[in-house]
């Protein structure tokens, strides 16, 4: 039997998440995950793939989401309200369009001194109406995709074992940004084969395998690049049928609810790895 063993919500697109006991899982996943995102001046986003330093700005959501508490080492913490009511702005993501409440320039000079470089906060709108892919469509906030990303810790072990043997020392599961970290399979990837689970009063619908990139080479502590792994590892074992180098699996949210640590997972169907 597997069960969640840890739970993470990343507030802002690529800065450090916040570890939680329970959860709600909303439609677009876990309350708050990836509402808001850092961009530059043209309104691009920023991500750990050119800006590692994202990685050590922890920010912090109230459970009503109307103040956004951003810190990092060596700065005074600002605390930001969340006006809905905001003019919105243009946004892009990965090249595709969208739009974005802009908190103001308190909070763009703060990341702008953390991060040495311009940068503005967006929160995603309420009218927000993305669609994701995936072999079952669901939405999501400012997530790379879909809306939950389920690691098992057999996989994780795998590839430290993997590591090991190839001289290079073991990864934290935060370099891989989870939302979900589950244990209690003895075969690596299992997640890759969930199609639909139950966790806690919610529902999950696999969409794809999760791809990874050079943020997996990021110390999420440091906010630096460390070299080539585990990326180059993984590149050795992991390449997917589809392209790229897969490691754990993304969900669509089909029924919102509450989750927590310790709860059971509950395979109501298994696929065929994609992989």
């Amino acid at each position: 039997m597997a069960i969640v063993t840890e739970l993470k919500c990343f507030p802002i697109k690529g800065c450090a998440g916040v570890a939680l006991a329970d959860a709600l899982m909303t439609p677009a996943g876990l309350a708050h995950d990836r509402t808001f995102m850092v961009i530059g001046k043209d309104g691009v986003f920023r991500s750990q793939r050119r800006s590692p330093r994202l990685a050590v700005v922890q920010p912090s959501v109230t459970a009503a989401g109307d103040r956004i508490t951003l810190r990092a080492t060596g700065f005074t913490a600002l605390d930001v309200e969340v006006d809905l009511t905001r003019a919105r702005r243009d946004v892009t993501m990965f090249g595709d369009p969208y739009r974005g409440i802009d908190l103001g320039g308190e909070a763009a000079g703060w990341l702008s001194e953390v991060l040495g470089e311009p940068a503005r906060l967006v929160r995603v709108p309420p009218e927000h109406d993305r669609v994701t892919d995936g072999q079952v469509p669901g939405t999501s906030g400012y997530a790379d995709s879909s809306a939950v990303h389920v690691l098992s810790r057999s996989t994780l072990a795998e590839l430290n074992t993997r590591l090991v043997v190839a001289g290079a020392d073991p990864v934290p599961p935060d370099r891989f940004r989870a939302n979900v970290v589950v244990d209690g399979w003895a075969e690596p990837s299992t997640e890759d084969r969930l199609r639909r689970v139950r966790i806690g009063d919610c529902d999950l619908g696999y969409t794809k395998l999760a791809i990874r990139c050079v943020v997996t080479t990021v110390d999420q502590e440091a906010g630096v690049k460390t070299g080539l792994e585990p990326l180059r590892t993984l590149a050795g074992y992991r390449r997917a049928a589809a392209g790229g180098v897969a490691f754990g699996a993304k969900f669509s949210v089909l029924r919102a609810g509450k989750l927590s640590v310790g709860d059971a997972l509950t395979v109501d169907a298994w696929g065929e790895s994609e992989f």
